[in-house]
């Protein structure tokens, strides 16, 4: 976590420990499970919706719908609508989302390194 010597001189929004700070709200929007799943997906690739949903198994045309929007509002992802009929949808990661994808990347490395530890850990725990 970061501790307060590092948020000497940051504004008070930056403080992912107050409730009321942006930081902490683009934390939010971003630390869930279906927004790392789609900026994974997209990684350097550009994907219409139907091939997003494709990609990433379990998710509902209204959880993507709403990731998308929150990622496009929040400035990681573009949505370029081309005119044709029926209009044609892409979404890639913007350059703050492809640092942001570095991250997941290793989000999903520690998962594939520590997966049989924390099946172990679950069978011990009763799970």
């Amino acid at each position: 976590m970061v501790t307060k010597q590092l948020l000497r001189g940051l504004p008070e929004n930056a403080d992912l420990r107050r409730a009321d700070s942006l930081a902490r709200e683009i934390f939010s929007d971003v630390a869930n499970k279906w927004a790392l799943l789609i900026i994974e997906a997209l990684g350097e690739r550009t994907l219409r919706f139907s091939e997003l949903r494709n990609e990433i198994e379990g998710i509902s045309h209204k959880m993507l719908t709403q990731n998308l929007r929150m990622l496009e509002r929040n400035g990681l992802v573009n949505r370029t609508v081309h005119p044709t009929v029926p209009p044609r949808v892409e979404y890639t990661l913007t350059e703050p989302g492809r640092a942001l994808r570095t991250t997941v990347d290793a989000i999903c490395g520690w998962t594939h390194q520590y997966l049989g530890h924390i099946e172990d850990a679950r069978r011990r725990f009763g799970d």
